[in-house]
């Protein structure tokens, strides 16, 4: 889903998925990861490459992301990336809580426009 290559030529691969994916999807997302590894170093083979599964926000917060589903098929710290760590990974520290400002402040904008537009359909 997004390849990133740093400036020291370390190659990134991330697989993006929502934030509760069953026991199937994971066990088939690790084979992905795999496959994408080897054929990229088939091709490749003295570059440097991680693979990860990212999932952009974390449910449980302010817990930490906690899916049984995981558990003995991803390797939590070095294949799994969530909401903050994914985030500043991507544009640096304070990226995840810029994006949540972010959120906030376009989400209070726009809740009287979609309250409005919702209550022309009633409270049935």
């Amino acid at each position: 889903d997004l390849y990133l290559e740093d400036k020291n030529n370390i190659v990134y691969l991330f697989e993006l998925k929502t934030a509760k994916p069953n026991i199937n999807e994971f066990k088939i997302i690790k084979r992905t990861l795999l496959e994408w590894v080897a054929i990229f170093l088939l091709e490749k083979p003295d570059k440097q490459v991680f693979s990860y599964i990212a999932i952009p926000y974390n449910p449980y917060e302010p817990k930490p992301y906690d899916r049984w589903t995981l558990k003995g098929i991803i390797d939590i710290q070095n294949e799994l990336k969530v909401a903050e760590e994914f985030w500043d990974f991507l544009g640096g520290f304070g990226t995840y809580k810029i994006l949540l400002s972010c959120f906030e402040k376009v989400g209070r904008e726009i809740n009287p426009i979609l309250e409005n537009y919702f209550n022309k359909f009633g409270n049935n």
